[in-house]
């Protein structure tokens, strides 16, 4: 066997060590792996074009990162934060519950694409609850901004994961149902999607909880660094009378 194409797996790993343009990477990838199989140029650019066609739908899902890219530059977060600060009793478990909510139902009833990462975290999501917690806490650290916005990633993921299988009509339902049909155990989609609901209901509760906890324990973070701050301004300000 010729083991000499797998040269291109390791092209790829040096790419990305060395922090090339990954598309040069892949490409370059692509060419050292054919030329290693003794495949011809104009076959070798052949089979690349054959490919690119037939993946071709994969591509449009990266069209929204050049929208997203374009809308955050024209301000999109920072209106976003804005926004968001003019709500007083908006806190940072409450927007996240309230987006948890929206996410799950929206999963429920099929509509996964319509939110996510990409589409609604990043831009949006993320930058509101910063914004919400600044409002109850005062200024963030960098450690505390990464920390909302690892919670309003998981907290997307959550309403998605486990609201979509309450939808009978997807594909991880229908998958749970083959895998059960395989072992001899008849279920019907519906029978899945009505047990997966308390499943979504208790993660729902859960994340509630997790988020309500965060909050109150940067809450009391804070008030604890506000009063070591106050306390060492006073003892300066003795140390000066003195």
């Amino acid at each position: 066997m010729n083991y000499w194409p797998l040269l291109g797996v390791a092209v790829v790993i040096i790419g990305f060590v060395l922090r090339l343009n990954p598309v040069l990477v892949v490409v370059g990838a692509g060419l050292v792996s054919g030329f290693a199989a003794h495949i011809a140029l104009p076959e070798l650019l052949t089979l690349f074009g054959k490919s690119f066609v037939a993946n071709r739908g994969l591509l449009l899902i990266a069209l929204t990162l050049p929208v997203i890219g374009v809308l955050e530059r024209a301000g999109l977060k920072e209106h976003a934060h804005a926004w968001i600060a003019g709500f007083r009793s908006l806190s940072l478990s409450r927007f996240l519950i309230a987006y948890l909510a929206v996410r799950q139902i929206f999963s429920m009833f099929g509509l996964t694409q319509i939110a996510g990462h990409a589409q609604t975290v990043r831009p949006l999501v993320a930058p509101m609850a910063e914004a919400a917690a600044e409002r109850s806490v005062g200024e963030l650290s960098d450690d505390e901004q990464q920390q909302i916005r690892a919670l309003a990633a998981a907290t997307d993921n959550i309403g998605l994961f486990f609201g979509e299988d309450v939808f009978i009509a997807l594909g991880a339902v229908l998958l749970i149902q083959g895998f059960f049909a395989a072992n001899q155990i008849v279920l019907e989609p519906l029978d899945i999607a009505i047990w997966a609901a308390p499943t979504a209901l208790a993660a729902f509760v859960l994340q509630a909880l997790r988020l309500q906890f965060y909050e109150r324990g940067l809450r009391r973070k804070h008030q604890a660094d506000n009063a070591i701050s106050a306390t060492e301004n006073a003892t300066v300000k003795i140390d000066a009378a003195h």
